[in-house]
């Protein structure tokens, strides 16, 4: 074994040692040890992920086997690495933000009684998210997929006292089941035609079966390469929350706030993302498959960006901006752009990090507050945690030069020159998407950092409230009348700090070679004849400085700024101007606030209709067929066949007398007849 294929062997085995350590004997261990230990591995990790990211940019990759699980006549099963210039960025942007989450964790669940399980928990996630991302083979990335889809269901209802946090994370685990069956169907669909599960193996025979089809209905033959990335498709739905299979993570805000960062930056949500980019050479032979991945993604990339317009959960309203932006990726993917959706991937893992830990800096200067509505002037009690959030607000909305700007902007053109079914529409849904993201995140910062103090007051007014009740992911207790909110300790703010600096800068260094040069080079493939919006978006592009200037007067920058100006008029100049609008249009703002029906709709279908079928085949099965007819039933014969018997137990001598001289004469007739 080389050297570098042991630095790729310890990069996922430190943080499960780590994990392992911590979560058997963290009860034993000093409280320090917990974070110490689990620290040490991650960093560890994140350092040689540079190394080997460092090396690939070098030329060396790696494909190769660590060892052999099973073997199954011709099949066999291998858990190994494909160390590339894709894994290696995506192990760099797990670890680092891992390494962040890790480090914030220390301050906010200092006072946790489950300290402990809950860095045992977040290492464990990083391991099964790098297992995940440096696979070679399809069963360790369904590997990898099960397990960050297991340690997420362990994080989000860590406070498995609490109700709400027991559904949220049931609903996570059996969506993701929904879209895991589709995915095991299709990765099926993979071994049983391509006759293998290694990456490479698929990719060179996938080709020849560009024109095969499949019956899945007699008599109605559809293309195998479209059935089967629609099948791996509908994984990706559910991890990375595409409509339908979007409504688990809004819940999932039930969990601590850093394993919210960790969940939806750059971990779990984006592994949906990585597969598609990861399975391009199978993606690109199915421009149906493409066109339905494109359409999905604009519809989620805007509507529910609407949804963020109306929360009032601080932590809410950047969930809600989670699922926009994996829209946004996921339009990437299905225009052919799958090297500008890893770059979004990239960039929005360290801003949206960066604003869902400067929320639960926020929440603890708050004393736990989570309602916006109670906030407001913070910027002069919270510096480094207001200056932080306005960065990273400002690289989500695409403002020029920060790194959203980059990927955003290159998503939306990349949309407007794919020539796919559906582009149109997905070209609307993005560019509206601007103005819309623009809207709700500085309605968030408005009401957070600027305006009135509203903070150590009497709140009633807001008891009644529907979305009130969604005001529960940490422990609600809010300032007292009369205190203050209070800047964060350095163990939070430092990783704020660190966050920021690549969320204005990685896209203004990264985009010339991530996109326009060798950076993916042989790692993702694109047919520039069937879909060149990728050759096109080359051809317009004349530098990062170039493009920021150009951005001033293009269309998605005034629809950013126009979002920003409406925001601060609506809520720091004319706050009455949203509640009147709320109040005029209420049916919109209802439909909004049902989050379009879609948990109604599974609670009185699925949940409501698996219910109904489950009582109905209790009443038949059970009580009617079991109970009733096989043992009830059985006893009503066995008593009317003993009640006829019983007739002929007189008790009387002669009649058992009779009936044996009758039974010797039938008999002894018989014997006498053969």
């Amino acid at each position: 074994m080389t050297e570098m294929q042991k630095i790729y062997l310890a990069i996922p085995l430190l943080p499960l040692a780590a994990a392992a350590v911590v979560g058997l004997f963290g009860r034993f261990l000093p409280r320090a040890a917990a974070h110490v230990l689990t620290i040490a591995g991650v960093a560890a990790s994140f350092v040689l992920s540079v190394l080997v990211l460092r090396d690939a940019i070098a030329g060396h990759t790696f494909n190769g086997a660590v060892y052999t699980w099973l073997t199954s006549g011709h099949t066999t099963f291998e858990v190994g690495f494909l160390i590339d210039s894709l894994s290696a960025m995506m192990m760099v942007v797990v670890t680092f933000v891992s390494l962040m989450v890790h480090i914030y964790t220390i301050g906010y669940m200092a006072d946790d009684p489950g300290y402990s399980r809950f860095f045992s928990y977040i290492s464990l996630f990083t391991f099964s998210m790098l297992m995940l991302v440096m696979s070679n083979n399809f069963m360790q990335l369904f590997f990898g997929w099960e397990a960050v889809g297991l340690v997420s269901y362990l994080l989000i209802g860590f406070w498995y006292t609490r109700p709400t946090a027991i559904y949220a994370n049931l609903k996570a685990f059996l969506v993701n089941r929904v879209g895991d069956f589709g995915f095991l169907l299709g990765i099926g669909m993979v071994l049983y035609y391509m006759g293998s599960l290694d990456y490479a193996a698929v990719f060179s025979v996938a080709p020849q079966f560009a024109n095969a089809t499949v019956e899945l209905i007699p008599g109605q033959p559809w293309q195998l390469m479209t059935v089967t990335c629609l099948l791996l498709f509908v994984g990706a739905m559910g991890k990375s929350a595409q409509v339908p299979l979007h409504v688990w993570l809004p819940d999932s805000m039930e969990g601590p706030t850093p394993i919210s960062a960790l969940i939806h930056a750059a971990t779990m949500v984006t592994a949906g993302i990585f597969m598609v980019a990861r399975m391009s050479p199978l993606y690109e032979l199915s421009t149906t498959a493409l066109s339905t991945v494109m359409v999905i993604g604009a519809i989620t990339a805007l509507f529910m960006g609407f949804l963020g317009i109306i929360q009032n959960d601080i932590k809410r309203v950047v969930a809600y901006s989670t699922l926009s932006q994996l829209g946004y990726m996921t339009v990437a993917l299905g225009a052919s752009a799958y090297s500008v959706a890893i770059f979004h991937l990239m960039t929005h893992a360290f801003f949206k990090a960066l604003l869902f830990l400067g929320a639960g800096s926020v929440i603890m200067g708050m004393h736990h507050d989570q309602d916006i509505r109670n906030m407001g002037g913070l910027s002069k009690y919270m510096p480094i945690t207001w200056i932080t959030s306005l960065v990273g607000s400002l690289a989500l909305i695409g403002t020029p030069f920060l790194s959203g700007f980059y990927s955003k902007d290159s998503i939306i053109e990349a949309a407007k020159l794919a020539h796919i079914p559906g582009s149109g529409f997905a070209y609307f849904a993005v560019l509206a998407g601007v103005f819309v993201t623009a809207f709700y995140s500085f309605r968030m910062y408005f009401l957070v950092f600027h305006g009135e103090e509203r903070f150590g007051k009497d709140h009633h007014e807001h008891a009644g409230d529907h979305d009130d009740e969604e005001v529960s992911a940490d422990h609600q207790h809010g300032l007292a009348p009369g205190q203050k909110p209070h800047e964060s300790p350095w163990v939070v703010t430092v990783p704020l700090i660190a966050l920021a600096i690549p969320s204005a800068l990685i896209g203004y260094l990264a985009i010339e070679p991530m996109l326009f040069g060798a950076f993916f080079k042989g790692v993702i493939f694109i047919n520039p004849e069937a879909h060149p919006a990728m050759h096109e978006l080359a051809e317009d592009f004349h530098g990062a400085p170039a493009m920021g200037v150009h951005a001033l007067t293009s269309l998605p920058f005034l629809l950013a700024a126009a979002g920003v100006g409406l925001s601060w008029f609506f809520y720091l100049k004319r706050p009455d101007i949203p509640e009147a609008i709320k109040q005029r249009f209420s049916l919109i703002y209802s439909i909004l606030e049902n989050k379009y029906g879609f948990d109604r709709f599974n609670d009185k279908f699925f949940a409501g209709g698996s219910r109904w079928i489950g009582n109905k085949l209790w009443q038949i099965g059970d009580v009617q067929l079991i109970d009733g007819t096989l043992v009830d039933g059985t006893a009503r014969v066995v008593l009317r066949i003993s009640g006829v018997i019983r007739q002929l137990q007189s008790g009387l001598i002669y009649h058992y007398a009779f009936a044996m001289i009758i039974g010797a004469f039938v008999l002894l007739t018989w014997f006498m007849k053969v």
